[in-house]
Parts: structure tokens; sequence; C-alpha cells
């Protein structure tokens, strides 16, 4: 009687390792889960507006071109005809435009001066200038956006050829006089 006792026992703690066994590995799961969760709501408040705010950036260029559009002559001009006004609702239009892609974590890329980064930048053509180090963007075709920290379109950039090579520190090489 002992025997079957300590067997039904002996069954019992294992069911019961096995059930503790069991728990644990489903409140790890649930905690994964949970972590998962949260980093994806959080993904979805910063990165949720992407595929519109990218759609917006159409709109934005296009306002741009239609203040560009306008001759100089023809603003100054343009105050006995109306254009004036015009114009400067255009560009209200545009500023707050910006200050709403802003407010949703759009900002846009200043790439001009700095050093061509393909993560951020789209070459479109090479500018010949020997006084200004290899690669570095001169001019800005295209406007470019990142939201968060991810490209939401990279800018369209001109890059400087010619210059001196970008120099990364060179290790001295061993046995070398310097």
């Amino acid at each position: 009687m002992q025997s079957v006792a300590a067997d039904r026992i002996a069954e019992l703690e294992g069911e019961t390792a096995d059930l503790k066994d069991r728990m644990l590995r489903l409140n790890a799961d649930m905690e994964n889960l949970r972590r998962r969760t949260e980093r994806e709501l959080k993904d979805a408040r910063v990165y949720g507006v992407t595929v519109f705010a990218r759609e917006m950036l159409a709109v934005l260029d296009n306002l741009r071109r239609a203040i560009q559009a306008v001759p100089a002559d023809a603003r100054e001009a343009g105050a006995e005809t109306g254009l004036t006004t015009l114009i400067d609702g255009v560009e209200l239009t545009e500023r707050a435009m910006l200050a709403t892609l802003d407010k949703f974590g759009v900002k846009k890329l200043e790439p001009e001066g700095q050093r061509f980064d393909p993560n951020f930048h789209q070459a479109m053509f090479e500018i010949p200038n020997a006084e200004v180090a290899n690669n570095t963007v001169l001019q800005v075709v295209q406007d470019g956006y990142a939201i968060g920290d991810r490209v939401l379109r990279p800018a369209l950039v001109g890059v400087s050829k010619g210059g001196p090579k970008t120099v990364v520190e060179p290790k001295p090489a061993e046995g070398s006089a310097a």
C-alpha cells in the first residue's frame, strides 16, 4: 500500500513540476507578448502617418513650385493685381502644412554642405569643384524628409566631384617614421 502511495506521490510531484514549468513558460510568453505589443503600439503611434505624410509631400512640393513659378517682377507688380495676396496665401498654406507635418514627427532633412549619405540622400548628378571635399552635398534638387528615425523620402542632391578626398584618419604604419 505504501509503494502505491509513494508512486502516486511521485507521479503527482512530476505533474506539479510539469505544470510549474508550463506556467513559467506561459508567463514568459505573456511578458514577451506584452513587450512586443507595447513596441508595436509605439511604432504605430510614430509611424502610423507615414503613408499619409508621404502623399502630403507631393502637395507640399507643388505649393513650393507654385511660389517659385511667379517671377520676381510679377511679384513686385502683383500688389495692384492681387497676385501678392495669392502668393502670401500659398506661402501661408505651405508653412501651415510644414508645421502640421512637424507636429506628427516629420522633419525636413537639411543636407546641403554635409557629406553624402546614401541612407538619407539620392545623388542625381555630380558637380565638379576642386575646393570642396569629394562627396559633399552642394545642391538640393528636392527636399528629403524623415519621420522618427526612418527616411520618408531621401533628398535628391548634387554632390561634389574632383575635390580633395574626404580624409579618414589613417593609422600610422608600424615601423614608419612620422
